[in-house]
């Protein structure tokens, strides 16, 4: 089956914090709409979605996994994201596929880190709120209802309330009975609430509403209530329990009537160029012109090959459809197009505009490659979320020299699928470095190297990426001469360096008069310059923060060249350097840890012993703790592990990237004296 219409069409993700019961809820909701037979569990390992073995064993989502389902004449394509706070990357890359985050809260643990993130991420999306484990024994409904509303706004507001001890759920939208009883408000105050969100958007309605004191039944709040949605004025809260089945029906009637399509959501912002001057693209709805489609996620199956899951935002992909991915000029021929069922994939014979499909054995497909068959479209690309920069890192050393290519192309496609996976090599160290965004993360991705590639490594520490800066104006003025008999090499450059604030890289400017320095040798100046910042003038580490203004030269009319001029001005930067107070900079960890109130004074203890400074604390809820401090990266080695150990386990920690400071003057001299002995630190 496939839809006939983008208005039959519902995309959501379900997006949340690990062990809200995504996955379970995803499982419900394929058996009650008759996609399969019976439920998994996770505890068994026989959920649709988690099918991968590392997956089974862990019990937790590491992949967006898609499922589909038919209910009531709408067809839901549902993303199960990752709860892990450590693979958030790979739930927030699903964003860009769907009109709908539905971040799924677990009833008994209430807010928790995971939901703040996905609530913040998904904020330009229609967002609604599913409370699942609403069987929980203790659950606090209305103490839930009350933190979600001081979290995210009073615009939060039940759909529908629990009752009979999580049994079941009452309806407070399409049909409200009045006289139900349930465990929070009356039916009648809920309904109340949410009808008077909604009417504030239109004008005519509310004054039906409140002046004429007539009813409105759901058709008529139908478009206020997507309006209200796109402009996040409501978030609807809806109660489930995937376990039980409690609500899972009624959560399928809401997508389906209430969940936007395609052209009820906020649409996509499709770009041409970058930066400031990056202009939108109109893409519309429209199945009858070119194809745009966005690849939002990607796999390699060992037996598919690579495969690329897309969103398809104009046009229509049938297998006869001939695409280019981005500004390629050879397009491929879409020979299978897939509708995923978890690991199954079913062959559909169209994808219409708002629906999302696969494609396997295109070995250039690629994560956030757009996909179109007129070249019009060569530079499009569609504005990505704003992924958490990866801060924990691990060298990797092969335990057989010959597997070094074999790990340079699995990390490649790695890195392929896992937007906050960074890969580089350390020429210092002469090992390849990954980057992720916590502990648990990299022993996913050491887990997937060993059982997917068969690799033996070894581990290690990586360097610390410190950074050099400057602390005042310098100038400096370096002349390169050498004569060696016929035509020598001669240029002169003087410049400038003016220190920056914090965090705003680097400026390039020319003050350069009278033809000092010809034109045709500003492009070897700027080089020299760019090969002394990368390079290191106090400590060896790159320099930022600065801006570099090139003030005058000299030439010579036969003996000067490109050389001359790139290492003089590579000199003459290091000279200004030295000579501006330059400082070492350490990076910066914004960490967050969430643990019970006896154990604060043992864990700030663990912080402060690591060189943090705790920022704030916050009770989240009863019996907890949240506490926000900054560590220096440096000091961060083993504190997972510790904290686990502290907390017996019972405790959740993120961690982001929390930009540079200048680092303790005894760790500025030691880094100093190790460049100097290295024969590196005299400019030479």
């Amino acid at each position: 089956m496939t839809p006939s219409s983008v208005h039959d069409i519902r995309n959501l993700s379900l997006l949340g914090h690990a062990g809200s019961g995504k996955t379970t809820l995803a499982e419900a909701l394929l058996a009650a709409a008759g996609e399969i037979g019976a439920a998994g569990s996770v505890e068994r390992g026989d959920t649709v979605s988690d099918y991968d073995p590392q997956e089974k064993s862990m019990g937790h989502s590491l992949h967006a996994a898609l499922v589909h389902l038919e209910w009531a004449g709408h067809w839901i394509n549902l993303l199960d994201a990752p709860g892990l706070p450590d693979l958030a990357g790979r739930a927030l890359a699903t964003l860009p596929a769907v009109e709908t985050a539905a971040v799924v809260v677990n009833a008994a643990a209430g807010v928790e880190s995971g939901t703040r993130r996905m609530m913040t991420a998904a904020r330009g999306k229609c967002r609604m709120i599913v409370i699942n484990k609403i069987d929980a024994a203790g659950a606090d409904f209305a103490g839930l209802l009350e933190a979600i509303a001081a979290e995210f706004g009073r615009e939060c507001l039940p759909i529908n309330l629990p009752a009979q001890g999580g049994g079941k759920v009452v309806d407070c939208f399409f049909a409200p009975d009045t006289a139900a009883t349930t465990a929070i408000s009356s039916v009648t105050a809920a309904h109340s609430a949410i009808v008077d969100q909604i009417v504030e958007l239109d004008e005519d309605l509310m004054a039906k509403y409140l002046e004429q004191g007539e009813s409105l039944d759901p058709e008529q709040l139908h478009a206020p209530f997507e309006q209200a949605l796109r402009e996040g004025h409501l978030v609807p809260v809806c109660f489930v329990s995937a376990r039980t089945g409690a609500g899972v029906r009624e959560l399928l009637d809401i997508l389906g009537k209430l969940a936007p399509d395609p052209t009820e959501g906020n649409p996509p912002a499709f770009l041409k160029g970058d930066g400031a001057a990056a202009e939108s693209v109109d893409v519309a709805l429209d199945a009858g012109r070119h194809v745009v489609a966005h690849v939002f996620q990607v796999s390699n199956d060992p037996y598919r090959g690579k495969l690329g899951l897309f969103r398809i935002h104009q046009g229509q992909v049938s297998p006869s459809s001939q695409l280019f991915i981005g500004d390629g000029r050879k397009p491929f021929k879409v020979a299978h197009l897939l509708r995923m069922q978890g690991r199954n994939a079913v062959e559909t014979p169209l994808g219409v505009p708002g629906d999302l499909c696969a494609v396997a054995r295109v070995d250039e497909i690629h994560r956030d490659a757009v996909l179109h068959d007129s070249h019009d479209e060569d530079y499009f690309h569609l504005a990505a979320p704003a992924y958490p920069q990866p801060v924990y890192g691990l060298a990797l050393i092969t335990k057989k020299p010959a597997d070094e290519q074999k790990l340079s192309e699995a990390l490649a496609r790695l890195s392929d699928e896992d937007p906050c996976l960074e890969v580089s090599y350390d020429v210092r160290g002469r090992h390849t470095v990954v980057r992720g965004l916590g502990e648990q993360h990299l022993k996913i991705v050491l887990e997937e190297l060993s059982t997917r590639w068969n690799l033996q490594l070894d581990t290690a520490p990586p360097a610390i990426p410190y950074r050099e800066t400057i602390s005042i104006v310098a100038e400096a003025r370096y002349r390169h001469k050498k004569q060696s008999g016929g035509a020598g090499q001669f240029g002169e450059v003087a410049l400038r360096v003016e220190p920056l604030e914090r965090g705003a890289g680097l400026q390039l400017g020319d003050e350069v008069k009278g033809g000092a320095i010809p034109t045709n040798f500003m492009p070897a100046v700027e080089k020299g310059v760019r090969q002394a910042l990368g390079e290191g003038a106090f400590a060896g580490f790159p320099i930022q923060d600065l801006r570099v203004v090139v003030t005058d030269g000299k030439h010579h009319a036969v003996d000067s060249n490109e050389v001359s001029f790139a290492t003089a001005a590579r000199h003459a930067l290091i000279e200004a350097v030295l000579a501006a107070k330059p400082q070492v900079l350490e990076p910066m960890l914004d960490v967050q840890v969430k643990m019970a109130d006896a154990l604060f004074g043992e864990v700030s203890g663990e912080l402060s012993a690591r060189r943090g400074r705790l920022t704030s604390t916050d009770s989240p809820s009863a019996g907890w703790m949240l506490i926000s401090a900054r560590v220096p990266m440096s000091e961060m080695d083993g504190f997972e592990s510790r904290l686990k150990a502290i907390c017996a386990g019972e405790s959740e920690f993120v961690l982001e990237a929390g930009g540079y400071e200048p680092a303790p003057q005894e760790v500025q001299a030691e880094l100093s004296r190790n460049f100097a002995a290295t024969g590196n630190g005299n400019g030479g």
